[in-house]
């Protein structure tokens, strides 16, 4: 829960009225951008990744989880890789940046999981690369159907802060506004 008060201190977990990516209508907002970039919780939220990584090589979507995924690679000293969300039309044209070793276990780390079809995305990226993807590490989960679709995909998903410690905010914060 640590993680989840240090966002809110920051401005990173807001709390009102917000139109998701999705579309979706959300009560609270999370602008995890808002919190890394602070050294301090940058490195709680790697070692807090670090916990979990039990992988070869990390592995992250640009451009939110990259801060997150070279801070861990330092804290584990694991290599790491870099998914674009579209392919790329010139130079290398290469999706992913960094190298994956046909069997290699990655971890995929995330800011904010929500559907999880941005990770689901990555996630085949790095397979069809030839890494084997069994885990994804979020920062946040929003709980709204990330983790089951990572799982018809054989992949687990943990997270830092979840759902339930974002409900029990919410909660705390609606009290501390009557």
């Amino acid at each position: 829960m640590e993680i989840a008060e240090k966002l809110k201190e920051r401005g990173a977990l807001m709390f009102g009225e917000f139109t998701l990516t999705s579309g979706k209508r959300s009560s609270y907002y999370v602008n995890i951008k808002k919190a890394y970039t602070d050294p301090s919780i940058l490195r709680e939220i790697a070692e807090g990744m670090a916990q979990f990584a039990t992988g070869d090589r990390l592995a992250g979507v640009a451009l939110g989880a990259i801060p997150i995924v070279v801070a861990t690679s330092l804290r584990t000293g694991k290599p790491f890789a870099m998914i674009r969300k579209e392919d790329r039309q010139h130079g290398t044209a290469v999706k992913i940046e960094g190298e994956i070793a046909a069997g290699e276990v990655v971890d995929v780390l995330e800011d904010v999981t929500t559907t999880g079809g941005s990770v689901i995305s990555a996630v085949a990226a790095l397979r069809s690369a030839g890494g084997v993807v069994k885990r994804v590490i979020a920062v946040v989960d929003r709980g709204e159907g990330a983790a089951e679709a990572l799982e018809r995909e054989g992949v687990s998903l943990k997270s830092l802060v979840s759902h339930d410690d974002l409900r029990r905010m919410l909660s705390e914060s609606t009290v501390e506004n009557r």
